[in-house]
Protein backbone atom coordinates (compact mmCIF):
# COMPACT_ATOMS: atom_id res chain seq x y z
CA UNK A 1 0.00 0.00 0.00
CA UNK A 2 1.29 3.39 -0.68
CA UNK A 3 -0.05 6.32 0.84
CA UNK A 4 -0.42 9.65 -1.22
CA UNK A 5 -1.79 12.73 -0.19
CA UNK A 6 -5.11 11.92 -2.65
CA UNK A 7 -5.24 8.34 -0.86
CA UNK A 8 -5.13 9.97 2.49
CA UNK A 9 -7.95 12.06 1.81
CA UNK A 10 -9.88 9.74 0.49
CA UNK A 11 -9.88 6.94 2.80
CA UNK A 12 -10.06 10.01 5.45
CA UNK A 13 -13.29 10.72 3.49
CA UNK A 14 -14.62 6.90 3.36
CA UNK A 15 -14.39 6.76 6.96
CA UNK A 16 -16.85 9.37 7.57
CA UNK A 17 -19.13 8.51 4.72
CA UNK A 18 -19.41 4.85 6.75
CA UNK A 19 -19.58 6.65 10.22
CA UNK A 20 -22.53 8.72 9.19
CA UNK A 21 -24.05 6.44 6.01
CA UNK A 22 -24.44 3.59 9.66
CA UNK A 23 -26.40 6.30 11.62
CA UNK A 24 -28.16 7.68 8.72
CA UNK A 25 -29.46 3.45 8.11
CA UNK A 26 -30.36 3.05 11.81
CA UNK A 27 -32.56 6.31 11.87
CA UNK A 28 -33.90 5.33 8.13
CA UNK A 29 -34.89 1.93 9.23
CA UNK A 30 -36.69 3.30 12.63
CA UNK A 31 -38.45 5.89 10.37
CA UNK A 32 -39.19 3.05 8.03
CA UNK A 33 -40.60 1.37 11.04
CA UNK A 34 -42.80 3.77 12.68
CA UNK A 35 -43.05 6.60 10.07
CA UNK A 36 -46.70 8.76 10.34
CA UNK A 37 -47.61 11.47 9.25
CA UNK A 38 -50.96 11.59 10.63
CA UNK A 39 -49.95 10.77 14.47
CA UNK A 40 -49.49 14.00 16.51
CA UNK A 41 -47.25 11.97 19.51
CA UNK A 42 -43.97 12.39 20.74
CA UNK A 43 -42.61 9.82 18.84
CA UNK A 44 -43.65 11.46 15.38
CA UNK A 45 -42.64 14.37 16.44
CA UNK A 46 -39.10 12.99 17.43
CA UNK A 47 -39.08 11.21 13.74
CA UNK A 48 -39.96 14.02 12.23
CA UNK A 49 -36.51 16.11 13.73
CA UNK A 50 -34.90 12.65 12.77
CA UNK A 51 -36.17 12.92 9.65
CA UNK A 52 -34.31 16.06 8.21
CA UNK A 53 -31.11 14.98 10.01
CA UNK A 54 -30.89 11.70 7.94
CA UNK A 55 -31.50 13.95 4.49
CA UNK A 56 -29.19 16.15 5.67
CA UNK A 57 -26.51 13.05 5.90
CA UNK A 58 -27.32 12.16 2.49
CA UNK A 59 -27.78 15.14 0.86
CA UNK A 60 -23.90 16.05 1.71
CA UNK A 61 -22.98 12.34 1.09
CA UNK A 62 -24.13 13.20 -2.31
CA UNK A 63 -22.84 16.27 -2.68
CA UNK A 64 -19.00 14.75 -1.76
CA UNK A 65 -19.14 12.07 -3.66
CA UNK A 66 -19.84 13.61 -6.63
CA UNK A 67 -16.75 15.40 -7.05
CA UNK A 68 -15.07 12.61 -5.48
CA UNK A 69 -15.98 9.92 -8.16
CA UNK A 70 -13.66 12.37 -10.34
CA UNK A 71 -10.82 13.06 -7.55
CA UNK A 72 -10.72 8.61 -7.72
CA UNK A 73 -10.41 8.69 -11.39
CA UNK A 74 -7.90 11.70 -11.58
CA UNK A 75 -5.99 9.85 -8.15
CA UNK A 76 -5.65 6.90 -10.34
CA UNK A 77 -4.58 8.54 -13.05
CA UNK A 78 -2.00 10.22 -11.02
CA UNK A 79 -0.71 7.08 -9.77
CA UNK A 80 0.12 5.97 -13.06
CA UNK A 81 3.35 7.69 -13.05
CA UNK A 82 4.50 5.77 -10.38
CA UNK A 83 3.13 2.74 -11.21
CA UNK A 84 5.11 0.27 -14.30
CA UNK A 85 3.47 -0.21 -16.96
CA UNK A 86 0.57 1.89 -16.46
CA UNK A 87 -0.29 5.04 -18.95
CA UNK A 88 -3.28 5.96 -17.54
CA UNK A 89 -5.57 5.12 -14.72
CA UNK A 90 -7.08 2.04 -16.27
CA UNK A 91 -4.03 0.60 -15.84
CA UNK A 92 -4.21 1.67 -12.14
CA UNK A 93 -7.57 0.47 -12.21
CA UNK A 94 -7.39 -2.58 -13.82
CA UNK A 95 -4.28 -3.64 -11.40
CA UNK A 96 -6.19 -4.53 -8.69
CA UNK A 97 -8.58 -7.49 -9.86
CA UNK A 98 -11.68 -5.39 -8.50
CA UNK A 99 -11.02 -2.13 -9.55
CA UNK A 100 -13.41 -2.10 -12.58
CA UNK A 101 -16.23 -3.45 -9.77
CA UNK A 102 -15.13 -0.38 -7.68
CA UNK A 103 -15.68 2.25 -10.56
CA UNK A 104 -18.77 0.64 -11.49
CA UNK A 105 -20.07 0.67 -7.84
CA UNK A 106 -18.67 4.18 -7.53
CA UNK A 107 -21.20 5.08 -10.53
CA UNK A 108 -24.15 3.43 -9.78
CA UNK A 109 -24.23 4.54 -6.32
CA UNK A 110 -24.28 8.15 -7.70
CA UNK A 111 -27.20 7.42 -9.57
CA UNK A 112 -29.03 5.77 -6.70
CA UNK A 113 -28.25 8.37 -4.66
CA UNK A 114 -28.68 11.12 -7.12
CA UNK A 115 -32.82 9.66 -7.47
CA UNK A 116 -33.28 9.53 -3.74
CA UNK A 117 -32.50 13.51 -3.78
CA UNK A 118 -35.33 14.02 -6.55
CA UNK A 119 -37.47 11.65 -4.54
CA UNK A 120 -36.74 13.74 -1.47
CA UNK A 121 -36.99 17.01 -3.28
CA UNK A 122 -40.48 15.87 -4.57
CA UNK A 123 -41.33 14.90 -0.87
CA UNK A 124 -40.35 17.70 0.65
CA UNK A 125 -42.56 19.93 -1.72
CA UNK A 126 -45.70 18.19 -0.98
CA UNK A 127 -47.41 19.32 2.41
CA UNK A 128 -48.36 16.02 3.66
CA UNK A 129 -44.63 14.32 2.83
CA UNK A 130 -46.09 11.62 1.28
CA UNK A 131 -43.27 10.03 -0.04
CA UNK A 132 -41.26 10.16 3.53
CA UNK A 133 -41.62 6.12 4.42
CA UNK A 134 -40.61 5.07 0.64
CA UNK A 135 -37.55 7.30 0.78
CA UNK A 136 -36.37 5.79 3.82
CA UNK A 137 -37.00 2.61 2.86
CA UNK A 138 -35.09 2.96 -0.43
CA UNK A 139 -31.85 4.50 1.52
CA UNK A 140 -32.07 1.67 4.01
CA UNK A 141 -31.50 -0.73 0.36
CA UNK A 142 -29.26 1.88 -1.28
CA UNK A 143 -26.99 1.63 2.06
CA UNK A 144 -25.89 -1.49 0.91
CA UNK A 145 -24.17 -0.84 -2.19
CA UNK A 146 -22.48 2.25 -0.31
CA UNK A 147 -21.52 0.61 2.27
CA UNK A 148 -19.86 -2.29 -0.61
CA UNK A 149 -18.54 0.53 -2.03
CA UNK A 150 -16.25 2.17 0.24
CA UNK A 151 -15.28 -1.58 1.48
CA UNK A 152 -13.76 -2.12 -1.96
CA UNK A 153 -12.56 1.32 -2.02
CA UNK A 154 -10.54 0.59 0.88
CA UNK A 155 -9.52 -2.64 -0.13
CA UNK A 156 -8.55 -1.18 -3.14
CA UNK A 157 -5.71 1.05 -2.13
CA UNK A 158 -4.73 -1.50 0.68
CA UNK A 159 -4.07 -4.47 -2.19
CA UNK A 160 -2.58 -1.37 -4.38
CA UNK A 161 0.77 -2.55 -5.36
CA UNK A 162 3.11 0.06 -7.02
CA UNK A 163 6.12 -2.53 -7.74
CA UNK A 164 3.68 -4.41 -9.65
CA UNK A 165 3.89 -4.33 -13.55
CA UNK A 166 0.82 -3.86 -14.78
CA UNK A 167 -1.03 -3.85 -18.90
CA UNK A 168 -1.66 -0.50 -20.51
CA UNK A 169 -4.46 0.61 -21.74
CA UNK A 170 -3.72 0.03 -25.13
CA UNK A 171 -3.25 -3.55 -24.62
CA UNK A 172 -6.70 -3.23 -22.13
CA UNK A 173 -8.66 -1.61 -24.71
CA UNK A 174 -7.79 -3.79 -28.16
CA UNK A 175 -9.05 -7.01 -29.83
CA UNK A 176 -6.00 -8.59 -28.70
CA UNK A 177 -6.89 -7.89 -24.91
CA UNK A 178 -7.82 -11.43 -23.47
CA UNK A 179 -10.36 -9.83 -20.94
CA UNK A 180 -13.93 -9.46 -21.66
CA UNK A 181 -13.84 -5.87 -23.34
CA UNK A 182 -12.16 -7.61 -26.47
CA UNK A 183 -15.48 -8.91 -27.26
CA UNK A 184 -16.71 -5.21 -27.84
CA UNK A 185 -14.21 -5.15 -31.03
CA UNK A 186 -15.76 -8.72 -32.37
CA UNK A 187 -18.79 -6.65 -33.37
CA UNK A 188 -18.63 -4.19 -36.49
CA UNK A 189 -17.98 -0.47 -35.09
CA UNK A 190 -20.66 0.29 -37.08
CA UNK A 191 -23.35 -1.60 -35.39
CA UNK A 192 -22.10 0.19 -31.83
CA UNK A 193 -22.33 2.97 -33.42
CA UNK A 194 -25.90 2.62 -34.72
CA UNK A 195 -27.49 1.46 -31.64
CA UNK A 196 -25.71 5.00 -30.10
CA UNK A 197 -27.95 7.34 -32.43
CA UNK A 198 -30.70 4.75 -32.51
CA UNK A 199 -31.35 4.41 -28.51
CA UNK A 200 -30.45 8.85 -28.66
CA UNK A 201 -33.49 9.02 -31.43
CA UNK A 202 -35.77 6.84 -28.90
CA UNK A 203 -35.05 8.88 -25.97
CA UNK A 204 -35.96 11.89 -28.00
CA UNK A 205 -39.28 10.16 -29.26
CA UNK A 206 -40.16 9.04 -25.67
CA UNK A 207 -39.83 13.11 -24.51
CA UNK A 208 -42.04 13.80 -27.72
CA UNK A 209 -44.49 11.34 -26.71
CA UNK A 210 -44.18 11.86 -22.77
CA UNK A 211 -44.12 8.30 -22.22
CA UNK A 212 -42.18 7.39 -18.68
CA UNK A 213 -41.33 3.79 -18.95
CA UNK A 214 -39.49 4.57 -22.62
CA UNK A 215 -37.72 7.54 -21.23
CA UNK A 216 -36.00 5.50 -18.81
CA UNK A 217 -35.32 2.26 -20.97
CA UNK A 218 -34.28 4.95 -23.97
CA UNK A 219 -32.05 6.81 -21.69
CA UNK A 220 -30.47 3.56 -19.63
CA UNK A 221 -29.60 1.75 -23.37
CA UNK A 222 -28.15 5.07 -24.32
CA UNK A 223 -25.50 5.02 -21.37
CA UNK A 224 -24.57 1.89 -21.76
CA UNK A 225 -24.19 2.18 -25.96
CA UNK A 226 -23.09 5.56 -25.87
CA UNK A 227 -19.56 4.29 -23.63
CA UNK A 228 -19.15 1.39 -25.79
CA UNK A 229 -19.14 3.80 -28.88
CA UNK A 230 -16.36 6.05 -27.78
CA UNK A 231 -14.19 3.27 -26.52
CA UNK A 232 -14.66 1.27 -29.95
CA UNK A 233 -15.46 4.41 -32.31
CA UNK A 234 -15.33 7.55 -31.03
CA UNK A 235 -11.86 7.99 -28.83
CA UNK A 236 -9.77 7.36 -31.72
CA UNK A 237 -10.82 10.47 -33.59
CA UNK A 238 -10.36 12.30 -30.32
CA UNK A 239 -6.83 10.96 -29.87
CA UNK A 240 -6.12 10.90 -33.64
CA UNK A 241 -4.85 7.43 -33.34
CA UNK A 242 -6.47 4.53 -35.04
CA UNK A 243 -5.15 2.29 -32.60
CA UNK A 244 -5.87 4.60 -29.49
CA UNK A 245 -9.48 2.98 -27.37
CA UNK A 246 -8.57 4.47 -23.83
CA UNK A 247 -12.41 6.06 -22.15
CA UNK A 248 -9.54 7.05 -19.17
CA UNK A 249 -6.80 9.22 -21.90
CA UNK A 250 -9.63 11.41 -22.29
CA UNK A 251 -8.90 12.93 -19.21
CA UNK A 252 -5.82 13.79 -19.80
CA UNK A 253 -4.37 17.30 -19.99
CA UNK A 254 -2.84 16.19 -23.60
CA UNK A 255 -6.80 15.95 -24.47
CA UNK A 256 -7.80 18.74 -22.81
CA UNK A 257 -9.35 17.10 -20.63
CA UNK A 258 -12.03 17.03 -22.88
CA UNK A 259 -13.31 13.66 -20.99
CA UNK A 260 -14.78 15.47 -17.74
CA UNK A 261 -16.78 17.55 -20.17
CA UNK A 262 -17.76 14.58 -21.89
CA UNK A 263 -18.95 12.39 -18.94
CA UNK A 264 -20.25 14.77 -17.71
CA UNK A 265 -22.37 15.75 -19.76
CA UNK A 266 -23.86 12.11 -20.54
CA UNK A 267 -24.23 11.37 -17.20
CA UNK A 268 -26.53 14.48 -15.95
CA UNK A 269 -28.21 13.66 -19.25
CA UNK A 270 -29.16 9.93 -18.21
CA UNK A 271 -29.37 10.71 -14.78
CA UNK A 272 -32.07 13.57 -15.48
CA UNK A 273 -33.82 10.90 -18.16
CA UNK A 274 -33.63 7.70 -15.95
CA UNK A 275 -34.35 9.22 -12.28
CA UNK A 276 -36.64 12.16 -13.91
CA UNK A 277 -38.93 8.96 -15.37
CA UNK A 278 -39.01 7.09 -12.54
CA UNK A 279 -40.30 9.85 -10.32
CA UNK A 280 -42.86 10.95 -12.49
CA UNK A 281 -43.99 7.34 -12.45
CA UNK A 282 -43.98 7.46 -8.86
CA UNK A 283 -45.34 11.39 -7.70
CA UNK A 284 -47.21 11.56 -11.14
CA UNK A 285 -45.62 14.95 -11.64
CA UNK A 286 -44.64 16.28 -14.88
CA UNK A 287 -41.65 15.38 -16.61
CA UNK A 288 -39.77 18.41 -15.25
CA UNK A 289 -35.92 17.09 -15.51
CA UNK A 290 -36.86 15.44 -19.28
CA UNK A 291 -35.68 18.47 -20.69
CA UNK A 292 -32.84 18.79 -19.10
CA UNK A 293 -32.27 14.91 -20.04
CA UNK A 294 -32.87 16.25 -23.39
CA UNK A 295 -30.52 18.92 -23.50
CA UNK A 296 -27.57 17.37 -21.84
CA UNK A 297 -27.41 14.24 -24.04
CA UNK A 298 -28.54 15.82 -27.28
CA UNK A 299 -25.28 18.46 -25.95
CA UNK A 300 -23.00 15.22 -25.57
CA UNK A 301 -23.94 13.83 -28.86
CA UNK A 302 -23.49 16.81 -30.66
CA UNK A 303 -19.43 17.45 -29.22
CA UNK A 304 -18.80 13.42 -29.88
CA UNK A 305 -19.88 13.35 -33.10
CA UNK A 306 -18.00 16.47 -34.18
CA UNK A 307 -14.62 14.87 -34.15
CA UNK A 308 -14.81 12.14 -36.61
CA UNK A 309 -16.76 14.88 -38.76
CA UNK A 310 -13.85 17.25 -38.30
CA UNK A 311 -11.59 14.79 -38.62
CA UNK A 312 -13.01 13.64 -41.75
CA UNK A 313 -12.89 17.67 -43.13
CA UNK A 314 -9.29 18.08 -42.11
CA UNK A 315 -7.59 14.78 -43.68
CA UNK A 316 -10.06 13.43 -45.97
CA UNK A 317 -10.44 9.63 -44.87
CA UNK A 318 -12.09 8.14 -42.08
CA UNK A 319 -10.17 6.59 -39.09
Amino acid sequence: MSLTPEIIALLTLDTIFLFFGVIAFFLSFRLALYWNNDASTPLQYSLTKQSYLVATIIKYIFMLKLPLFLFFIYTCDKLSNIIAGAMCASGVVNSVDFGLYLTLFKLFNLYLFGFWLLLHYADMRCEKLPYTRLKFILFVAFSFPLFVEIGLEIAFFVSLNISKIVSCCGTLFSAASSSYISLLFVVDELLWVGLFYGFFAMSLLAFWLKHNVLILFSNAMFLIFAIIALIVFFSPYVYELPTHRCPFCLLQKDYYYVGYLLYTLLFLGTFYGMGGAMLSLISKEKMRFSKLSVGFNTLYVVIISLYPIVYFIRNGVWL
